[in-house]
């Protein structure tokens, strides 16, 4: 059993690294042009809380 947890922990951590080292290839070097658009789309790269309440208040 020892064994097995010790698998699992090793295969979470290099997943974890795998995956902030692709978000920083990703996000900084830009090598994915149309993720930021999306973002910019989906509205999460901008702080503007007004805008955000406008649009529930809407209903």
């Amino acid at each position: 059993m020892k064994l097995i947890e010790r698998l699992l922990l090793k295969m979470i951590i290099i997943h974890f690294v795998f995956l902030l080292l692709t978000q920083v290839f990703f996000h900084r070097f830009n090598s994915f042009p149309e993720l930021q658009q999306i973002a910019q789309y989906e509205g999460v790269t901008e702080n503007d809380l007004t805008e955000f309440l406008e649009t529930f208040s809407g209903k």
